[in-house]
């Protein structure tokens, strides 16, 4: 089995974010394949154009660290029925200027929680959508809306519940064949 770097968004900004925790714990739940680093975009201004011509020195970086990575994880709540605004300044940030797209033909995944029945349903269909726009080859099964309840997640990242621990572990099992299959048909990023 190859080796891939994965980087992954957690799309809330908050300090004490339930996605914050779900990442802890996919992160440790990922196969040994996966080197699971986080893609930090909190100090992104927002984006225009008018950056095109001379990225701020903090978008570069951001840049560089979504090039460093084979593949990426989006971890996000929904807000609004959507994404939140910080992670969809990021994806513009990422996806400019024109033919420097970072996300073109890396492989991305989608999961996230929420305290409500249908978890991050609609926000993921939406990120999905923009994940399409910018040509990343997208996990589109299994899919993955977690209900979050109080203790369902320690702050180290431990799953309390069996059932959803190891629906977890499938996903990143899942997740690690996704890249590995997308990888035999596209070249590899050297």
């Amino acid at each position: 089995m190859n080796r891939y770097k994965v980087g992954y968004f957690v799309g809330s900004l908050a300090a004490a974010s339930i996605n914050r925790l779900l990442a802890k714990a996919l992160v440790r739940l990922a196969p040994s394949e996966l080197e699971m680093t986080e893609v930090p975009f909190r100090d992104l201004p927002l984006y225009s154009y008018d950056y095109d011509a001379n990225y701020p020195p903090v978008a570069v970086e951001f840049k560089r660290s979504i090039a460093a990575v084979d593949a990426v994880l989006f971890v996000t709540p929904e807000y609004n029925r959507s994404i939140p605004g910080g992670l969809k300044n990021a994806i513009d940030w990422a996806s400019r200027p024109w033919g420097k797209n970072s996300f073109t033909r890396k492989p991305s995944a989608v999961i996230g929680t929420s305290p409500g029945k249908i978890g991050t349903a609609v926000g993921q269909q939406h990120l999905r959508s923009i994940l399409a726009f910018c040509n990343s080859p997208l996990m589109n099964s299994i899919e993955a809306y977690i209900q979050f309840e109080r203790g369902l997640i320690t702050e180290e990242g431990v799953v309390t519940n069996r059932e959803t621990e190891e629906f977890l572990r499938n996903y990143m099992a899942e997740f690690q064949g996704f890249i590995e299959r997308v990888y035999t048909v596209l070249p590899r990023p050297s």
